[in-house]
């Protein structure tokens, strides 16, 4: 027994010490794994952070090539200024050097004048010294002889030139007024019968109706459309009075306002020429007339300038010019007159020697107020001075155009030959017509006083004043308010207006309502 446990002893340590020997081994053998893995990622961290720096060595690089390129580029144009503001400077200096010279060379040129001066002041006082010294010889002499004192003498003379200078210009004025009286009535006769042979005219008295000639009487009923749908749209579209009667293959178009009356009548004739007449046609027919008739306004004012020769005229002021081929004053058209009044105060001018080109601008725009004067208040005159000054035209031109009915008072000859030349166009025989002109102003009142009224859109008279349409705006004036508004300015008619017979107010409301079918 003792032997078997000496072996077990044995075996037990032999076993122990195998184990050991195992495990050691084991271990080392993972200790060497672990220094293998932990040298390999060493070396890999090593080489990571090799490639990072040379990256960043890289970029560094990369910069500061960058930077330097930068730098020397900048530092190039940096030069350039440099070098641009010191040739400059160079150049400024050279000028500046010849200023001085040229300086330098003008202050020695001044010196030797000054010192020439001085000279010449000096013998001027020694002569005026020994000038004084004679005349004081020369007097105490006349003295001596005469017995009378230079004080004495001096005062006897004065009065005897006097007195001979009085008769004289006594008896020059008296022949001067003689000759005047002779001979001013005699040369004004001569000037404006010649200013007035030279610019004679022919004239047509305005009227407010135009006459469009239809090709058949059928066309009549067409224009009427039914239930009179076409005439009313035409009228109000207008703003005229369009007469259908018996008057064969004829329709008459009446209106005080010429540019509403030449607006129907070229519209009435494009919708005979077209033959499509319904309203709607005829609103974009009279929309589109009334463009060309602004044209024809502008045309009108460039051929008037071509007429006279003026030049240099606003653009508004060329179009207010042009207005006035519309306008009338007693039945006379207004440009007509105002080209008359331009060729005679010119002409007159021309002869009075003086400034022809100033009367002659001044006549053709002495009227230019009358293109506004039914929406501005205030004498045409006034407006019209007031308008060519807001145009830059010179004072000269306004002081003629406010003068010319005697208004304010007379400052240049130009400004009387104006005056001269309107009263001459507007007096020649058959030139105005005084009932138009009370028509006109009869007619505009009626429709100032419907549009002084909220809401009232147009108003146009028609019927040569006997009817008076208002068109209100239907988002601002109820259906029921109509009959009120239509009552109140019956009424106000009556107030203000004197007038023959009787005056229907209508008052239209109207809405409309238009889609596109797309």
């Amino acid at each position: 027994m003792f032997w078997y446990f000496i072996l077990a002893c044995v075996i037990l340590v032999v076993g122990s010490m195998l184990g050991y020997i195992l495990r050691k081994s084991t271990a080392e053998k993972k200790i060497r794994s672990a220094e293998s893995q932990a040298h390999e990622l060493l070396n890999a961290a090593k080489k990571e952070l090799e490639n990072k720096r040379r990256e960043l060595l890289l970029e560094s690089k990369d910069k500061l090539y960058k930077d330097r390129n930068n730098f020397e580029e900048q530092t190039r144009n940096r030069r350039r200024e440099l070098q641009t503001l010191e040739n400059r400077l160079h150049q400024k200096e050279e000028i500046m050097e010849r200023r001085m010279d040229t300086l330098d060379n003008r202050e020695r040129d001044f010196q030797g004048r000054e010192k020439e001066l001085n000279k010449l002041q000096n013998q001027v006082q020694q002569k005026q010294s020994e000038l004084q010294n004679v005349i004081k010889e020369q007097k105490s002499r006349l003295e001596e002889i005469s017995n009378l004192t230079a004080e004495a003498a001096k005062k006897l003379l004065i009065e005897t030139m006097s007195s001979e200078a009085r008769r004289d210009a006594s008896r020059l004025i008296s022949q001067i007024e003689d000759d005047a009286k002779e001979t001013a009535d005699r040369k004004a006769q001569r000037i404006i019968t010649m200013a007035i042979q030279r610019g004679a005219s022919e004239y047509t008295a305005e009227c407010t109706i135009s006459v469009v000639q239809l090709p058949n009487d059928e066309m009549k009923g067409r224009i009427i459309g039914r239930e009179g749908r076409n005439i009313r749209a035409l009228e109000t579209a207008a703003g005229v009075d369009l007469i259908v009667d018996d008057t064969p293959e004829a329709v008459i178009i009446s209106s005080f306002d010429m540019v509403r009356r030449e607006v129907a009548r070229l519209a009435l004739e494009k919708l005979l020429g077209d033959g499509r007449i319904h309203p709607a046609r005829i609103e974009e027919i009279v929309a589109k007339t009334k463009l060309e008739v602004e044209k024809m306004i502008k045309e009108a004012g460039e051929q008037a300038l071509l007429e006279t020769g003026v030049t240099g005229l606003h653009p508004e002021i060329i179009k207010l010019l042009g207005r006035l081929r519309f306008r009338t004053s007693y039945g006379q058209n207004v440009l007509q007159h105002s080209l008359e009044v331009a060729h005679l105060a010119g002409i007159m001018a021309t002869e009075l020697n003086a400034d022809a080109k100033l009367a002659n601008r001044a006549g053709l725009l002495h009227d230019i107020g009358k293109a506004v004067d039914r929406e501005i208040e205030g004498a045409h005159a006034q407006i019209g001075a007031n308008l060519a000054a807001k145009y830059n035209e010179p004072a000269s031109i306004v002081h003629c155009i406010a003068a010319h009915h005697g208004e304010i008072e007379f400052q240049s000859l130009e400004a009387v030959l104006v005056q001269a030349a309107d009263a001459i166009s507007a007096s020649r025989p058959g030139a105005r017509r005084e009932n138009v002109e009370t028509y006109i102003k009869r007619l505009e009142k009626l429709e100032a006083i419907s549009m002084s009224f909220n809401g009232v859109s147009k108003a146009y008279a028609i019927q040569a004043g006997r009817e008076l349409r208002i068109i209100v705006k239907e988002n601002e004036v109820e259906d029921r308010a109509t009959v009120l508004l239509a009552k109140d300015i019956a009424k106000k008619i009556e107030e203000e207006l004197e007038y023959p017979g009787l005056i229907k107010v209508t008052v239209i409301r109207e809405t409309r309502a238009v889609e596109f079918a797309k």
